[in-house]
């Protein structure tokens, strides 16, 4: 392994990627290629403008540091504010939206380029909680570009966010988003009363869940049955059942995926909500899918437990609920003998309902 080198120093840090991705490359995996080439070519274009350097662009992840804080802010923007005409020509469910965070924190950096530290680590954490087409930035970033820019930003309050020990000030940029772009594409005066429906509810949501986070727009749905495996909780204190419980989760998509008829999110995409508190209806609808499986695992001496839950994320409601028991001697055999039930009992509730 290459030792990671370079002095410690600050950086605003962008990470981004694009939501609903894997649904986009399942339903047309060349117009998704020939399209996010196009929008990370521009993406590209206000990096390098705003004095920016890219770390990454593999898959539809963007990775970016700034010396500028304001500088990497301005480029987010421009980017959004680029691609939200583009996604507007495109029909609803080809279009890409770029989810961005940005954070203002201390990195190290290896000859080759690569960045590492919790600078980095943070960014990553933001980018998911951002909206589609939407930008959200630490407290350090809004603390440092606010009277600077020509920006105005919404404080979603406080989060706690996988691998962070205490909970983090998130603020979302106002303007930008599906929201944010709903509101620009109007005229007139359907614009002005869009806008005061708009700040009507914006209030009453503040003065009711000053906490709440900015709903993201529901993807359209697959022609078929969807599903997401959502990681399965480890709920021993024993850490290394966590092994065992990321098993369960990823056997299940696996199996699930080679059933023709299903819709199957895949595993890198489940496994960025692990370790994070999660609604279940925000997840469906950031993934783009009507049904979420849920669980966790425990074991008590040589005892495990696995409990399943199949829920309908459109309606609300849970379609089936299952728990097994077994000998953890075994472990293995047990947890082949688990995936079979669970398998045929997610996808037959998928199919009835």
């Amino acid at each position: 392994m290459a030792e990671r080198g370079g002095e410690q120093r600050l950086a605003a840090i962008l990470a981004a990627d694009v939501a609903g991705y894997t649904r986009l490359m399942a339903d047309d995996e060349a117009v998704t290629i020939e399209t996010i080439k196009d929008y990370r070519s521009r993406f590209l274009n206000h990096i390098e403008t705003n004095g920016g350097r890219v770390v990454d662009m593999a898959g539809d992840s963007v990775l970016a540091v700034f010396a500028s804080t304001a500088g990497a802010v301005t480029a987010a923007d421009r980017t959004q504010r680029e691609l939200g005409p583009l996604n507007a020509e495109l029909p609803e469910a080809r279009r890409m939206h770029f989810r961005i965070g940005v954070n203002l924190g201390d990195i190290r950096e290896d000859a080759d380029g690569t960045v590492y530290g919790e600078g980095v680590n943070l960014a990553a954490r933001l980018e998911a909680l951002a909206e589609p087409g939407g930008i959200v930035v630490s407290r350090s970033v809004f603390e440092e570009v606010k009277g600077k820019l020509d920006m105005d930003f919404e404080n979603l309050g406080t989060h706690q966010v996988k691998n962070v020990d205490e909970p983090i000030s998130v603020y979302a940029l106002r303007g930008v988003g599906i929201t944010g772009a709903r509101g620009s594409a109007r005229k007139g005066k359907a614009l002005a009363l869009a806008a005061i429906a708009a700040c009507l509810m914006a209030l009453g949501a503040w003065l009711l869940w000053p906490d709440a986070e900015t709903d993201a727009e529901t993807l359209p749905l697959p022609d078929k049955p969807s599903l997401a495996v959502l990681p399965f909780a480890n709920l021993s204190d024993d850490t290394e059942q966590e092994h065992f419980a990321d098993g369960i989760t990823e056997d299940l998509i696996t199996d699930l995926s080679q059933i023709e008829g299903l819709f199957v999110i895949a595993r890198n995409s489940v496994f960025t909500y692990k370790g994070i508190p999660t609604k279940v209806q925000e997840v469906a609808a950031d993934l783009g899918v009507r049904y979420v499986l849920e669980g966790s695992v425990r074991r008590t001496g040589d005892s495990v437990r696995i409990n399943a839950q199949l829920i309908d994320a459109r309606e609300g409601h849970h379609l089936w609920a299952e728990r097994y028991d077994g000998d953890a001697s075994g472990l293995f055999d047990f947890q082949d003998a688990v995936i079979s039930p669970l398998t045929k009992s997610a996808l037959d509730a998928c199919r009835c309902v």
